[in-house]
C-alpha cells in the first residue's frame, strides 16, 4: 500500500478509462487496508481507487509499477481477489495513505463480483502497455486559463525523457527476469511431479520388489519411455524431459536411480540393487552353465538382451569374466587366469 499516492481522480491527458467496478476493498498484503469499500478504476495508465462515500478520498498507482498479478478464488465467506505484485516504492514518491509497508503486493477484494472481467481487461492493458505511448512531457491540465498544462522547457523535457527511458529499460529487464524465474520454477515443479509419476508407473509395471531383484532391478530407458508415454495417452513426453526427470530420482529420495553404463546405455535401476549383486549374479550364472552369450543370459533372468550384455560386460570389466569373440558370436566364460 505504500506505493499508492493521493490523487484528485481526474484523468490525465491521453489517459483513457478502461473499466471500473464498485464494491472493492483494498488489502495491504494479507491485512485489510485502513480504507473503506470503494470503486476500483482501471485506465490506460493507472489503477485508481475511490471511496464510495467520500469521493475526495482517491488514491492511484501507475500500471508501470506492476510486476505481475494473479487470481485468488473465492472461498467460504471470502470474496474473490486479484493479487497484484509491485515494484519497490520509489524514493521520491509523493504522499499517500501509507508511508511504508512490509508487503510487496496488494489485493483487490471484489465484494460485488466483477473480478473476471476486470482481470481480463487488466491483462489486456498490461500486455499492450499503452502508457508507454504517451511521452513523459505530455502536458497535463492542472487548472484553467491559457497557460494551464503548459509544456516544460525543452532542456528539462530531454533530461526527463532520458531518465524515463532508462527506468523503462530497467523495468523491462526486471519483468523479464521475473518471467524467466517463474517459468523456471514452474518447470522445476513439473519435473518433480514427472519424476514421481515415472517412479510410480515403473513400480506398477514391475510389481513385486522380489521379482524386480531377480530380473536385475532395472529397466532400459527406452522401455521406460514407451511405458510412460503409453500411460500418458495424448500428452506425450519428450526423451529430454524423461532423462531430466530420471536424473532427479536421487535428490527426491525415490527408490530408483538413473544409471549410465560405459557404453552409453541408460537404465532405471532400483536403489536397493547394487553393482556387486549384478556382478555376482552374472558370475554365478556363467559358472553354472560353463559359458553364456548375452541372449542366453537374457532368457535366464528375463531381461532384455541389451541389459544382459551390459551386465556381462560389467562383470568382465571387474575381472570376473572373460570373453571369446568368434564367428559364432560373443560368449563369456569364468575368468580362471
Amino acid at each position: 500500500m505504500d506505493r499508492f499516492v493521493w490523487t484528485n481522480g481526474l484523468l490525465e491527458m491521453n489517459e483513457t478509462l478502461v473499466i471500473q467496478q464498485r464494491g472493492v476493498r483494498l488489502y495491504d498484503g494479507e491485512d485489510k487496508a485502513k480504507l473503506d469499500v470503494g470503486a476500483i478504476l482501471l485506465s490506460t495508465h493507472r489503477l485508481l481507487w475511490r471511496d464510495q462515500k467520500n469521493h475526495e478520498c482517491c488514491i492511484c498507482i501507475p500500471l508501470s509499477q506492476v510486476i505481475f498479478f494473479e487470481e485468488q478464488a473465492a472461498g467460504i465467506g471470502k470474496s474473490a481477489k486479484i493479487v497484484i505484485h509491485l515494484y519497490p516504492s520509489p524514493e521520491n514518491k509523493e504522499a499517500g495513505p501509507y508511508q511504508q509497508s512490509k508487503y510487496s503486493y496488494i489485493k483487490l477484494s471484489f465484494k460485488e463480483h466483477g473480478q473476471i472481467e476486470f482481470f481480463r481487461r487488466l491483462t489486456e492493458e498490461m500486455t499492450q502497455k499503452r502508457w508507454e505511448n504517451t511521452p513523459v512531457s505530455q502536458p497535463i491540465p492542472t487548472g484553467t486559463g491559457p497557460k494551464a498544462g503548459k509544456t516544460r522547457a525543452v532542456g528539462i523535457v530531454g533530461i526527463e525523457r532520458k531518465l524515463e527511458e532508462k527506468r523503462k529499460e530497467t523495468d523491462k529487464n526486471i519483468s523479464e527476469a521475473f518471467v524467466d524465474l517463474s517459468q523456471l520454477m514452474e518447470k522445476a515443479k513439473e519435473m518433480v511431479e514427472l519424476s514421481r509419476s515415472i517412479a510410480n508407473k515403473i513400480k506398477d509395471k514391475q510389481g513385486d520388489i522380489t521379482e524386480d531383484e531377480e530380473r536385475g532391478g532395472m529397466m532400459a530407458l527406452t522401455e521406460v519411455y514407451c511405458l510412460v508415454n503409453r500411460a500418458r495417452g495424448m500428452e506425450l513426453l519428450s526423451p529430454e524431459d524423461l532423462v531430466n526427470a530420471c536424473k532427479m530420482f536421487e535428490s527426491l529420495k525415490l527408490p530408483l536411480r538413473l544409471r549410465i553404463f560405459d557404453s552409453g546405455v541408460m537404465v532405471v535401476q532400483l536403489q536397493s540393487h547394487s553393482e556387486e549383486e549384478m556382478i555376482a549374479s552374472a558370475l554365478d550364472n556363467v559358472s553354472d552353465k560353463g559359458s553364456l552369450t548375452a541372449e542366453e543370459f537374457a532368457k535366464l533372468l528375463g531381461l532384455s538382451v541389451l541389459l544382459a550384455k551390459e551386465r556381462l560386460l560389467l562383470a568382465e570389466k571387474m575381472g570376473h569374466l572373460c570373453r571369446d569373440d568368434s564367428v559364432e558370436g560373443l560368449r563369456f566364460y569364468p575368468n580362471l587366469f
